[in-house]
């Protein structure tokens, strides 16, 4: 592959990673899939996660169907339950509603949050959640977000194996997600229009802890910007404007069959105190189709204090000896989950209420 000047190898796909190891109390396997984790996080940020054995492939397939049906409705009917009727962030966003580095985004899309005790609509992410009129969208939605909140703890508990944690410091872990507030997207693309000033969702990193993506098969919509350096500098037109410039390439995330894209969030990296990196992405959708895409967002509770974990800083602190590393350690510094979220999703829509970005 050239780009300009630079000729640029062509980037491995991302790693597959199979759940089922942790899926049994006993399951065989799991130190091998607990450390590829830990390796897909530390070199990508991005990795497949197959979950053939969990989830039957019927299940997103009707999802699928569902939201198709939902997208081919009137703008009308589909503005009933727009966000502006609630909290300004769950409902439905129109066409270019999202905004993403400051332009408009070229999908269309429905955002659920975690229910909240006494909504209040006028309260930034407090109000309550919309579904369309129908049948049979609602329960089978609700039923996919169990399936998602409990692959949330699966891989939590792999990841926490693979930072090598002790059973204290993965219960103590646990503490942080065991009420996420978790989000999640029904995402519908149209067709980029060639003279298009944007993407189908310009690039960016997730806010939280880990997001679960199925998609429909569409290829060459979804990209992940590896780092690579001295291989392409990427310019300030395709990357957020505080990157300034940064040195790899993009590589497409197609779908696989069985598996969901699974990234991690910036509270990861947090957590990691660095070792693990929230990787940008984007869509660019340019095919005939309508794609659609169901991003679930498995987050920590909403008032968990986020620190650098202990196993974390041994890891780091090892690999300073070994390479005999001298002056202080970065240690990036606690946040709260919630404080953090609302000044992130403040400048999202056009409406400058909040959201969460795409896939």
């Amino acid at each position: 592959m050239v780009r300009g000047d630079v000729e640029v190898p062509k980037l491995a796909s991302l790693p597959i990673i199979s759940v089922e190891p942790f899926l049994h109390p006993e399951g065989h396997g799991r130190l091998s899939t607990a450390a590829a984790l830990h390796a897909a996080c530390s070199e990508y940020g991005f990795f497949y996660l197959d979950i053939s054995s969990y989830v039957d492939p019927s299940e997103p397939a009707e999802l699928t169907r569902l939201a198709r049906e939902f997208f081919a409705l009137p703008q009308e009917k589909k503005d009933n339950i727009s966000i502006t009727k609630e909290d300004n962030a769950r409902g439905y966003q129109k066409l270019k509603e999202n905004v993403t580095n400051g332009k408009a985004d070229n999908h269309e899309g429905i955002d659920f949050y975690r229910p909240v005790e006494e909504p209040d609509k006028t309260k930034p992410l407090w109000g309550e959640n919309q579904w369309p009129d129908i049948p049979g969208f609602k329960e089978r939605y609700e039923h996919w977000i169990g399936k998602m909140k409990e692959l949330g703890v699966v891989v939590m508990e792999a990841m926490a194996t693979g930072l090598g944690m002790t059973p204290e410091e993965w219960t103590e872990l646990r503490s942080k997600v065991d009420d996420s507030f978790w989000v999640m997207r029904i995402i519908g693309y149209p067709p980029l229009p060639d003279d298009y000033d944007g993407f189908s969702c310009g690039a960016h990193r997730d806010y939280g802890c880990l997001t679960f993506l199925y998609a429909d098969p569409t290829p060459g919509a979804l990209q992940v910007f590896l780092n690579q350096p001295g291989l392409l500098v990427e310019k300030v037109d395709t990357l957020p404007p505080e990157q300034g410039v940064e040195e790899g390439g993009w590589i497409n995330a197609d779908p696989i069959p069985g598996c969901v894209v699974c990234n991690i969030g910036e509270m990861w990296e947090v957590w990691s105190n660095g070792l693990y990196k929230s990787t940008l992405h984007r869509v660019i959708h340019r095919g005939a189709n309508y794609r659609v895409s169901i991003p679930f967002f498995y987050e920590p509770n909403f008032d968990a204090r986020i620190e650098p974990l202990r196993a974390a800083l041994r890891i780091q602190e090892e690999d300073r000896k070994v390479r005999g590393a001298l002056g202080p350690r970065k240690t990036y510094q606690p946040v709260t989950y919630g404080d953090f979220l609302l000044r992130k999703v403040g400048s999202n829509f056009d409406t400058s209420k909040g959201r969460y970005d795409s896939d």
